[in-house]
């Protein structure tokens, strides 16, 4: 794998995901108590020996820059190894990445000065789990210029994504993003094969064609313009996606609307989660902040009647859960729950303090938020929409460092 460039396109502004995206990019929005969302793509590079990877950050990039240069920073470039993040260098155009093809043709002089055989092409935003030394095994089997990463969705799903149409040797026919009417895999009429975000190409052609496509007036993106203009003149096949998850079902995650979101956290709290943090064989790495252990306080037996308890959660370390109930949740680091608050099916991120008596349910609770003593969130639709952002199903988001006042309709 060491003739192998891996570029991850981590500039996105994640709008759908607003106001978790309002101070950072969506890769570094953080996922699963510890963990930001690209910490999985880095992890599946780790895992599938890969070991020359830059990511190209452009959208609010501090945070994320920050979290690589804390977390990821472990390679020896003695070897010629290394995990870096690049920021846009205007050594082509003055011009941002103006999509994910752009991206990648403004840093080809990464691909000069590596010299890679192949290059591989991640998005830095979805959630699974995947070797991609099995993808560039099925490139070199089928003699390809190019692989893309592909899924089964139901035939009725597949029209959110970028569909693939394919031969019996998947082999790819045609590629359309969005299509009202998405062509059925031959071998199964009731589902699509969908795009995943993942591209490996033959360095010498990709290279070729990202020049080819800057001359043009297109939206300069790998899925819209690069993959329909290859499939004409090279061989680009459909490699099935191989789950290294290890469940009955496959799991890749596109965790691009709050409500995605908070649902596959709060897939992580089940008992069988789809989704497994905790094998060993395929570890999921992360930036490592100095915090103390997880602390529980308060027992029924004590005065008033407090317990410090969580039910069915993810706590992490420097959380203190002083005499309130937490079930159903996800707690990043250092949250400080207080008496008799209670917090429900929600998602609370570092440095949160929730008040004593506080009623929290569905809410998603960025960075650096007090939440003062008695207020209730997720009981009363049209106060929350007064305050924070609510989606259709009801789900709260308050963004980061947000100041609260007491609430106007105070719990009990």
């Amino acid at each position: 794998m060491q003739n192998i460039l891996v570029m991850v396109l981590a500039g996105g502004k994640g709008e759908r995901l607003y106001p978790l995206t309002l101070h950072r990019a969506k890769p570094a929005v953080p996922f699963g108590g510890k963990y930001r969302i690209i910490d999985f793509t880095l992890s599946n590079c780790l895992n599938s020996g890969l070991r020359k990877i830059a990511v190209l950050i452009q959208y609010k990039s501090h945070s994320l820059d920050r979290h690589i240069r804390r977390g990821w920073d472990i390679l020896n470039s003695e070897l010629g190894e290394f995990i870096a993040s690049i920021p846009p260098q205007q050594r082509i155009s003055e011009d941002w990445y103006k999509g994910t093809a752009d991206a990648v043709y403004q840093n080809l002089f990464l691909l000069d000065n590596e010299q890679p055989e192949f290059l591989l092409v991640l998005a830095g935003d979805h959630i699974y789990k995947m070797n991609y030394a099995e993808m560039y095994e099925f490139l070199i089997a089928k003699q390809a210029d190019a692989v893309v990463g592909a899924i089964e969705f139901p035939l009725a799903e597949a029209s959110r994504f970028g569909v693939i149409g394919v031969d019996e040797d998947c082999r790819i026919l045609r590629f359309d993003e969005k299509p009202e009417r998405p062509p059925p895999l031959p071998s199964d009429p009731s589902h699509a094969f969908v795009s995943m975000g993942i591209y490996l190409f033959r360095s010498d052609v990709i290279r070729e064609q990202l020049v080819e496509d800057a001359k043009l007036e297109t939206s300069h993106d790998f899925g819209r313009n690069i993959i329909p203009r290859m499939i004409k003149n090279s061989r680009v096949f459909a490699f099935k996606f191989h789950d290294a998850n290890r469940k009955a079902v496959k799991y890749w995650r596109d965790i691009g609307t709050l409500d995605a979101y908070w649902e596959a956290n709060m897939d992580l709290v089940a008992v069988d989660p789809l989704f497994n943090m905790y094998d060993q064989m395929w570890p999921i790495r992360t930036y490592q902040g100095q915090y103390p252990p997880a602390k529980f306080v308060f027992a029924d037996d004590y005065e008033g009647g407090r317990m410090g308890i969580a039910l069915d959660s993810i706590v992490c370390g420097g959380c203190i859960i002083s005499g309130a109930r937490v079930q159903n949740s996800v707690l990043s680091p250092n949250v400080l729950v207080q008496d008799h608050a209670e917090v429900k099916e929600s998602i609370v991120m570092e440095n949160v303090v929730i008040g004593e008596h506080c009623r929290i349910r569905r809410a998603i609770i960025d960075k650096d938020v007090n939440i003062p003593p008695k207020t209730e969130i997720g009981y009363d639709p049209d106060a929350d929409r007064s305050r924070f952002t609510v989606t259709d199903s009801g789900l709260v988001a308050i963004s980061k460092g947000m100041k609260l006042h007491a609430s106007l309709h105070p719990s009990g």
